[in-house]
């Protein structure tokens, strides 16, 4: 409630009228100065409008970690990615509507000398700089190299690609920089009523950074072992610890501020995805309780999915949970469950990290439950199968892989993101598709190859790996 609050006084702020009658004339869609704290939750609803929206003109990730099936247009899900220019709209958004404004945000917060305390201005550059590090770390697991050294310019549009590790080990001496110089102390001052995650709750910031250095620390765990167990080690004390720390964001029930999953699926009246049978199938053999939060049944009573890759009709299998299509269901960034599977993981390797790969593993499908509002003795007996109680050993991929598949469910990127890191569950290619194998990057933008021809790097195709992909 107190995220929906904020929100609309921001949206009430925005919109309010003038006295002046040379401000009147001023046309509020095109301001002359906007400030921090408008380009700061201008960034962070388009940051989680990029990660949610399953538009097949740019968030088709649902697809890629075989989540959801297509039904009247299956392209998408046969791995074309160019027709529609996908990755071109995912790249615009990111470096466009949210790194800009959060730079910009940055640089008024940096010049504005009127802060009664400078550990509330630290406290406001700090949690702009942490989503910045996500933003970049997105880009960085979508495509691999990237501008970023000399990206955000303007006068310069054809920047050089910098090396994707060198860009990982920069971001986290940021991510550090924030963490260490945010002040629980301080408060956030404006920034409160901006921040649309966590109201401006430095406590939570901190939180969330650690949780984000966590991840980020085992995407590398394949490639830098060296650097993983540091920064994971570094990290691990800090991080979620209940499911009242996810990094969500509220959307409302009244438009403009509503998922764009409904947006997409209910407002437009289209009929595009039924769940897929890869996730259906699995989830109907572990007879997983959250079916029922995640689909429907269909009129047989049992949960059905589309085939993967080709066309399915609507009305011959499960669908998308109503709740999920919702305007006002939440979007997440991190979680808590998700962090525990990073800590299961970090265990299972043998990282400095408390408790053991078994506890954190048990604690991420509980949690990942608890969050979909599974009953705790349902809970109890999903844990206790065979199939899903925790054996160790040199299964764990296998095991964290396909747990971790399942509760990541609405949350493609990371879906997908954790198949490639993972390699679990061992999806495959449709029988008709662009490639014999799931993609495992976005190609670069059709701009990028014919106005920055020179500087994008070579071996440009959705099948070659990013560097931390290495197994």
């Amino acid at each position: 409630m107190k995220k929906l609050l904020i929100f609309f006084i921001l949206t009430f702020s925005i919109a309010a009228c003038t006295d002046d009658f040379e401000e009147d004339l001023i046309d509020p869609r095109s301001p002359v100065e906007v400030p921090a704290t408008g380009l700061f939750s201008n960034a962070q609803r388009n940051l989680v409008d990029q990660m949610t929206t399953p538009s097949v003109n740019s968030g088709i990730f649902r697809l890629l970690a075989q989540q959801w099936a297509s039904t009247d247009y299956p392209r998408e899900s046969q791995y074309d990615i160019v027709t529609r220019n996908i990755p071109q709209n995912f790249w615009n958004e990111l470096y466009t509507d949210v790194l800009m404004d959060l730079r910009e945000a940055r640089t008024i917060v940096t010049a504005d000398e009127t802060f009664p305390d400078p550990a509330e201005k630290a406290n406001q550059i700090a949690m702009i700089e942490i989503m910045e590090v996500y933003t970049w770390s997105v880009l960085v697991n979508t495509f691999g190299d990237i501008p970023y050294n000399e990206a955000l310019n303007p006068e310069n549009v054809q920047p050089t690609y910098d090396d994707a590790a060198e860009i990982y080990a920069d971001l986290f001496t940021r991510l550090d920089a924030a963490l260490n110089s945010l002040n629980e102390s301080a408060g956030s001052g404006d920034f409160a009523a901006a921040d649309l995650i966590y109201g401006g709750d430095i406590e939570s910031w901190i939180m969330f950074g650690n949780s984000l250095k966590l991840r980020m620390g085992m995407t590398l765990a394949d490639v830098d072992e060296t650097t993983a167990r540091r920064v994971v080690a570094e990290a691990a004390d800090n991080v979620f610890t209940s499911l009242a720390d996810n990094a969500d964001f509220q959307y409302t029930e009244t438009t403009p501020n509503v998922n764009p999953i409904w947006t997409n699926l209910v407002q437009s009246g289209r009929n595009d995805f039924v769940p897929a049978n890869t996730l259906v199938d699995v989830m109907n053999e572990l007879d997983d309780p959250r079916r029922s939060e995640y689909f429907t049944l269909f009129s047989n009573g049992e949960y059905v999915g589309g085939t993967y890759g080709t066309g399915n009709p609507y009305s011959n299998f499960s669908h998308v949970n109503p709740a999920i299509t919702a305007p006002d269901f939440e979007a997440v960034l991190l979680s808590y469950d998700e962090v525990e599977f990073y800590l299961a993981e970090a265990a299972a390797r043998g990282f400095d990290v408390s408790g053991t790969a078994g506890e954190h593993y048990t604690n991420a499908i509980r949690a990942s439950m608890e969050y979909w509002g599974v009953p705790e003795a349902e809970i109890n007996a999903y844990l206790s199968q065979p199939e899903v109680a925790w054996t160790g050993g040199g299964n764990w991929r296998q095991q964290i892989g396909v747990q971790k598949w399942i509760a990541l469910y609405n949350r493609g990127f990371e879906a997908w993101t954790e198949y490639r890191r993972l390699d679990y569950p061992q999806l495959e290619a449709p029988a008709v598709a662009e490639f014999d194998v799931v993609p495992v990057r976005y190609p670069y933008p059709a701009a990028e190859r014919t106005l920055n021809t020179a500087n994008v790097p070579a071996g440009d195709e959705a099948t070659n790996r990013i560097f931390w992909d290495v197994q």
